[in-house]
């Protein structure tokens, strides 16, 4: 025993180191220093603590001086060491992010972790640390979109209306088409997912022509109507709206969300409208297209179908699109719309102070 300390355990203190010394999950480190401590309290001396632990006996001095101390918990935590380096002072940090938010010498377009390294005479992972300290991400680039729609508050206002509180004996139908969809096929084949790899494809392709997609989402059902057409001129638009007409029952108004696409306003469509009375059309805001739900179909489309599908003729892509189509008409989803208009108005009105601000 080293001179000058007596270890006394008290009985909860004796249960919790025996707990933790035979513990087979306990972590090495934490079953040793708690052996330390129970041959120490057994009267044990300094050279059999050593031969019982095989630590050296400095170490066994501090973790005895360590329980005295602070106690079991004492044991289980390791107290920090500082560092051998200096820690970069203010004006290095305040260098660091004031070069960061300023255009960068030459032609470049942003400030990378080695150019501020290099012009603060720092390491790379130090900027890193201060960027991550301060928020800053000039790596990364996010787009938006403001719309100048000087009607943009009541259009939006009125769509969200259609979606949380359609009107009685009406279908609302987002409509939309999604043009240019490639048949592609790959000019090798791939290999399938298997455990250590992923699947394979090949960069390059063989492009078998194009179609679009005309695609009806009723936001109460969830179902959607889809037809595939070579182009996407008004002909084809009318001719898909007959289709509409069609499967919507004839004792029902129709509300039809559409986007600013002069197809949607040609002349021919306009004298289709007139002739059907129980159609309503409802246009986005201009630069606003995410607002039409047919647009969540859309993206579920390309991502799960024809980002990675391979289509050796346009006969193929649209057999594809349109079993897609069953499927998803097989367990619709009602749209559900959550974000509340007047957020909506608000964040662009900010985004136009902003711009107005900065520029």
């Amino acid at each position: 025993m080293r001179i000058g300390i007596a270890i006394r355990l008290t009985s909860s203190d004796h249960a919790r180191l025996t707990e933790i010394a035979a513990d087979r999950n306990s972590p090495q480190k934490h079953v040793w220093r708690a052996r330390i401590v129970l041959l120490s309290a057994q009267g044990v001396g300094t050279n059999e603590i050593m031969r019982a632990t095989g630590k050296a006996k400095t170490c066994v001095w501090r973790w005895q001086q360590r329980f005295v101390e602070a106690g079991t918990n004492g044991l289980l935590i390791d107290k920090t060491r500082p560092s051998r380096i200096p820690p970069l002072g203010e004006a290095v940090t305040a260098r660091v992010v004031a070069l960061t938010l300023t255009e960068p010498p030459g032609e470049v377009t942003h400030w990378t972790a080695a150019a501020i390294a290099a012009a603060c005479t720092i390491s790379v992972s130090s900027v890193h640390r201060i960027w991550r300290s301060h928020g800053l991400r000039p790596h990364q680039m996010r787009q938006f979109k403001l719309s100048n729609d000087p009607q943009f508050a009541a259009k939006v206002r009125d769509i969200v209306g259609l979606y949380v509180n359609p009107p009685e004996h009406a279908v609302v139908m987002s409509v939309d088409e999604k043009s240019q969809i490639q048949a592609l096929d790959r000019t090798q084949p791939g290999l399938p997912l298997k455990k250590g790899r992923c699947g394979t494809m090949t960069h390059d392709y063989k492009r078998n022509g194009t179609t679009t997609l005309f695609a009806a989402f009723n936001v109460l059902e969830g179902s959607v109507i889809g037809r595939c057409m070579q182009r996407h001129t008004h002909q084809e638009f009318i001719r898909f709206l007959n289709a509409i007409e069609n499967q919507v029952p004839p004792n029902k108004q129709v509300h039809v969300v559409l986007d600013n696409y002069a197809t949607h306003k040609h002349p021919k469509v306009i004298e289709w409208l007139g002739r059907h009375e129980r159609f309503t059309f409802h246009f986005t805001p201009t630069s606003a297209s995410w607002i039409n739900a047919v647009e969540g179909f859309f993206a579920k489309l390309t991502n799960r179908r024809l980002k990675r599908g391979v289509f050796h003729s346009i006969v193929a892509l649209q057999t594809t699109i349109n079993r897609f189509v069953k499927d998803a008409n097989q367990n619709p989803k009602p749209f559900q719309w959550t974000k509340d208009p007047d957020e909506i108005i608000a964040a662009v009105r900010r985004g136009h102070q902003a711009l107005d601000s900065h520029h």
